[in-house]
């Protein structure tokens, strides 16, 4: 089952030429009539230093001192301080905050898509990055999630003032196995420079989320996935392995030293 459905998902994404599926600009070159390799100039492991590090972690740092505090976020800022004070910028470390700050400054998208929004905090690194990103934003706005606050729509567009936002922002809410393949067949042609994939944690979820979303990245585009040496969510590296790293079509670089751990991935065909 688990190789059909990344069969089913490799074949997806390479559907269609690569000169079908839009490109970002900003991360491609085409010859016309004289192609000889993928679109895509830079691959995942151009943005490791980007997304890793005591630079992006001390702009990591200054979004969180303009948000809400919470007991995570507040736990989150502890963290990237102590490895900061005692390593400086050598210290080796990514997360999903650090990988939207980066790769939202070296690509900047034209459009988001996130699954799993919460509080914003997410949000509020790429659009600090890329203050004028359309953002498509999903999610279930449970409310208690994980035992913590999830105020809703209104309070992470306040979040995203504080960073900078002025882009355009909507929100699908609701189950993102339903609501997003709805959005897809009304928007056909909706693709996207940037998407994370940080909602249903459970494999099968999370599978369906990645199918869903993959073959609506341009070409050059970049894809987060949170989570992937999370102790209590195991199984994502798995996901993340099967889906995205083992697929031809993508390059990938995988943080899973410590914290959370995070994939990033740029589409090449």
């Amino acid at each position: 089952m688990v190789g059909k459905v990344a069969e089913r998902l490799r074949a997806a994404v390479g559907s269609k030429a690569a000169g079908a599926v839009p490109r970002l600009a900003r991360n491609t070159f085409v010859a016309p009539n004289n192609q000889w390799y993928s679109p895509a100039i830079a691959g995942a492991s151009t943005f490791a230093q980007a997304v890793c590090g005591g630079a992006p972690v001390r702009k990591a740092v200054a979004v969180l001192d303009r948000l809400t505090p919470d007991a995570y976020a507040d736990y989150v800022s502890g963290f990237y301080r102590a490895g900061l004070d005692r390593y400086g910028d050598a210290w080796q470390y990514a997360d999903i905050n650090t990988a939207l700050l980066g790769l939202g400054a070296a690509l900047q998208p034209v459009s988001y898509l996130e699954i799993g929004v919460r509080r914003g905090r997410s949000l509020a690194m790429l659009a600090a990055a890329a203050p004028t990103c359309r953002i498509v934003a999903c999610d279930l706005f449970i409310q208690d999630y994980a035992g913590m606050e999830n105020p809703g729509p209104d309070f992470v567009r306040a979040e995203l003032a504080r960073s900078g936002r002025h882009g355009e922002l909507s929100f699908l809410i609701g189950d993102s196995h339903r609501v997003l393949p709805a959005y897809f067949d009304e928007e056909p042609d909706a693709y996207f420079d940037l998407i994370t994939v940080d909602g249903d944690h459970s494999v099968r979820g999370a599978r369906a989320d990645l199918a869903t979303v993959m073959p609506r990245l341009r070409v050059g585009g970049a894809l987060v996935f949170d989570d992937v040496s999370n102790p209590s969510h195991a199984e994502l590296l798995g996901v993340w392995n099967d889906l995205v790293v083992a697929n031809r079509s993508f390059s990938t670089y995988t943080f899973t030293e410590i914290g959370f751990g995070v994939g990033i991935a740029v589409r090449h065909a």
